[in-house]
Parts: C-alpha cells; structure tokens; sequence
C-alpha cells in the first residue's frame, strides 16, 4: 500500500483527492492536514463522504501528521505553502505532487512578477516534472516532484498538442475562449461568489491577464518547439464544475484532416476521448470524472480549425490529474482508482 498524506484537505481541490484516495484499492490515507480544521472529523464538514471508509477520519495540523510514514505527499493549497516544505519532505524521501502553481513556470522571474511574490525554492524548479500524462508520461514515471497542471492549461494544451507537436498551425495568434465552474475559485467566502451573485449570471474575467496564462505560453512552446501566441479569456459559468474551452486556431493548410489527426494522437489514451464528427462535448458528460472530451469544427471557407474541449476542473484538472501522476510514479496502472463515470 502507498502511504498517503493530503496537505489542504479543506479545499475543493483537496476534498477531490480525499474523495479519489478513498476507494484507491493501493492507497492508505495516513494523514490528512488542515491547520484551520484540525482535530475535526471530516465528515462534520463534508457530509457527502459519510457512510464509506472516511467517517472516523479527523483533521491533523502539519505538526501531528506522522510524515515518516508516507510516501507521497500531496499539497492542495494556495501557492507558496508547497515550495516552503518541499524540501524536508523529499529529503525524508517522500515523493511530492503539488496542484498548486509553485514549480508550474520554469522561469522563476516570470512566475514572481505573475504571482506577486518571491519564490522561495527556485533551486527546484528545473527538477520538477509537468504533470501532464499525455505530455510527458515518461518522465513522471520516475520523478520525485510533480507540477500538476492549472485547470485551464490541461484544457488548452490536450485541444492544441496534435496539431503543435505536428507543426500543422500557422504562426497567427491562437484564441482560447474558456469558462470554468465557480469551484475554480476556490472554497474561500468571497462576495463575488456568492450564490445570489453568480446564479443566472456569466461573465469574463482577468481579460487583461489571468495567472495561466504564462503557463499555457509556456507549454504551447514546449509542444511547438517555438513561440506561440495566443490569447486567453477566462469566463465564469453558473455551475459548481467544469470548464468548456473553444479553441480557434488557423492551419498552414487548408486540406489537413484534423479529425482523423486528432483520433489518432488519442487512440491510446485512456482519459481523453475524441467525440465523432458533428458531436459536441458538453461539461456534464465528464462531471466529477477523469476524462476530457475533445470534439474538432472546421468553419465554412476558411482555414481555421474550432477546437472543443471539456474536462471537470476539479478532476482531470486537478485532483484526479494528481492521481493520475501518483499511479505512474509509483508503477501502478495509470488508470487505478481513476474508473468514475458521470452521472446524469
């Protein structure tokens, strides 16, 4: 069994793994940190979990969690608290996957003037591994510390990669139109997110800059082998899960099968599907699941190419993305724990 801790196991993104870790037949849940509910059951604060395995779980605070029993640690948190720990922890040999943005942006420049902060573990940016299976599976097979893709980013980079890693797009800026449930925001109490507020209500947000943006960038240009540009405007919809990307993009040319290019670069992925031509994703078709669904609309007379992508924000684009990396770091099947369905 793998021994497994959960540092902001209070958070959406942390109840998520909570949620996934429970039924993971090779995993033992050994601590699950909170500083601000510890000593609390928690199921007294996350009711839905009751009735199963988590009933007689309690808070710790990180100075009760028994770290010489685990052997991976994620952290769920808001960014700075992974980099602050990251290396007493893989000193002690625990591996790390951190769903926070600290070791996402390889320049650390960059990632300050984003963030707004100094960053404090600049000497492991270089050594942690994107996250991102269907990118770079082969190194998070044998990395010790893991950057889990943003929500956004794995939305955008699994809808372009066939046709970046290919060379089949045009140097013309790539547009990103995204929407994400409010869980995106995460569970803390802000005015703007409340009910009577976001109900009934949609609307774009941070149009001059959003902090996933220099990481999109960032592997955009990883997967081209050059610059791309792109623009990317975040919208909130009125549900608690989801994200929706449409993707415009224009091609070197105008013949190019895009459908058959994009079922073939997924045929073997297990968490991505390629919906049939004239089908279109929808967000509740993935809910609370692992999987993306990606559908590719080639508009009349022209040689630009719609991409739709859909994933749960919280799922593939965290917590079970997490999962995911654990599985392949550990040498367990990539899809262990992972078999969720969605519902109606």
């Amino acid at each position: 069994m793998i021994n497994v801790a959960v540092v902001g196991a209070n958070g959406y993104g942390g109840i998520e793994l909570v949620r996934i870790l429970a039924r993971h037949p090779q995993v033992q849940l050994s601590s699950l940190v909170s500083r601000s509910e510890a000593g609390q059951k928690i199921v007294d604060i996350f009711p839905h979990l009751r009735g199963d395995v988590c009933d007689e779980w309690v808070y710790v605070s990180p100075y009760d969690a028994d770290w010489q029993a685990i052997d991976v640690c994620f952290f769920a948190t808001p960014h700075t608290v992974a980099m602050s720990q990251v290396q007493s922890l893989l000193e002690k040999g625990i591996k790390v996957i951190d769903l926070s943005a600290d070791f996402r942006i390889k320049d650390r420049l960059l990632w300050e003037k984003w963030y707004a902060t100094r960053h404090t573990a600049p000497e492991y940016i270089e050594q942690a591994v994107y996250g991102l299976p269907e990118l770079n599976r082969g190194a998070i097979k044998t990395a010790d510390l893991i950057a889990c893709p943003g929500c956004y980013p794995t939305a955008i980079q699994l809808g372009l990669m066939p046709l970046l890693r290919q060379g089949l797009l045009t140097d013309d800026t790539i547009i990103a139109d995204a929407k994400s449930g409010i869980s995106g925001a995460g569970r803390s109490a802000k005015v703007n997110m409340l009910f009577c507020e976001r109900s009934e209500n949609f609307e774009a947000y941070a149009t001059t800059g959003h902090r996933h943006y220099p990481e999109i960038k960032q592997q955009l240009e990883v997967m081209r082998g050059g610059q791309v540009d792109i623009i990317f405007t975040p919208h909130l919809l009125p549900t608690v899960r989801g994200i929706h990307a449409t993707i415009y993009a224009k091609l070197r040319n105008s013949e190019t099968d895009v459908q058959a290019l994009f079922e073939s670069a997924y045929t073997n992925e297990p968490f991505v599907s390629v919906l049939p031509k004239g089908h279109h994703p929808q967000t509740k078709s993935v809910s609370a699941t692992n999987h993306v669904q990606i559908a590719t609309a080639r508009p009349p007379q022209s040689d630009y190419v719609t991409i739709l992508v859909v994933e749960d924000n919280l799922v593939k684009g965290a917590a079970g993305q997490a999962v995911q990396c654990m599985n392949l770091m550990t040498g367990l099947e990539e899809v262990t724990g992972l078999a969720q369905l969605a519902g109606i």
